[in-house]
């Protein structure tokens, strides 16, 4: 399984591929207000590629249970200079963590190369052509209503076929807007909108999502179920459980994992590798 991107492509046959996080915001659950400014996201991300991310995922607003939602004007203002920054100095593929199709249109412009989008496509209808206008590949993401009202007891008759209806559905809004097949990563939206118990359903069921025959995306890093399972740890103690999580994750079929500690994942996802592919 391969994903096309503008100057090269990812090959998911023999490694999991790891999407650093940099949140460029002032309310993020874990890092909230570290990488405010220009110059601090920008080391912050450079620093994440000398320990191994394949793919750098760059966001301006929080997105976090509970998280109010800002203009694009300010997201615009925060991410677009780390971007501009960014691209003069690595030719990682960047990622804009954005439901916004103004944002989203400034941050490709800029020379982002992927949009990465929690709402799946559903909450700006104006994004799937932006997204095909610039030949970008596009992560579609299931989520149970907003963040701010996501995690108010989320409920499911049956949660992988809903989440599969989902995303099904976001491949094809996709598909009639112009986007191609081999640009589409999926992600069941780990912590959207869902409950400890639904969060370790959907690993312990994630190759289910192999019959879309998409690159398999999972963002588990830090998450509050992990807290809530090692004694409500802090999110800043939430390593080991990260890793346990994404080493599961991978064996189960996770392609891309999107995370805030990359060389201790990047280890982590070797091994996972070595045991998966032999």
């Amino acid at each position: 399984m391969k994903l096309v991107l503008k100057d090269s492509e990812f090959d998911f046959s023999q490694k999991t591929h790891i999407m650093g996080i940099v949140n460029i915001t002032p309310d993020s659950f874990s890092d909230g207000g570290l990488f405010l400014g220009k110059d601090k996201a920008v080391e912050h991300a450079l620093h994440m590629v000398e320990e191994g991310a394949d793919i750098i995922d760059i966001g301006g607003e929080s997105t976090r249970p509970g998280a109010e939602a800002v203009s694009a004007k300010e997201e615009i203002r925060r991410v677009v200079p780390v971007i501009e920054a960014l691209r003069k100095k690595i030719n990682v593929p960047l990622s804009i963590d954005t439901y916004k199709s103004e944002v989203a249109e400034a941050a490709l412009r800029a020379g982002a190369d992927i949009v990465n989008d929690i709402s799946g496509l559903r909450f700006d209808r104006k994004m799937p052509a932006v997204i095909a206008k610039h030949k970008a590949p596009v992560v579609i993401m299931h989520i149970k209503g907003t963040p701010k009202n996501m995690q108010a007891k989320p409920a499911y008759k049956a949660l992988i076929p809903e989440i599969m209806d989902y995303l099904r559905e976001g491949i094809e809004i996709a598909r009639d807007a112009g986007i191609s097949d081999d640009k589409i990563i999926i992600d069941p939206g780990i912590g959207f909108g869902k409950t400890l118990e639904y969060n370790l359903e959907i690993i312990r069921r994630l190759n289910e999502f192999s019959g879309f025959q998409k690159p398999i995306l999972l963002g588990p890093s830090r998450k509050s179920f992990i807290g809530k399972i090692l004694g409500d740890l802090p999110s800043s103690e939430r390593l080991e459980g990260t890793l346990a999580t994404v080493t599961a994750a991978i064996l189960n079929g996770a392609n891309i994992v999107r995370v805030h500690d990359v060389r201790p994942t990047a280890r982590a996802a070797k091994i996972a590798d070595a045991i998966k592919h032999g």
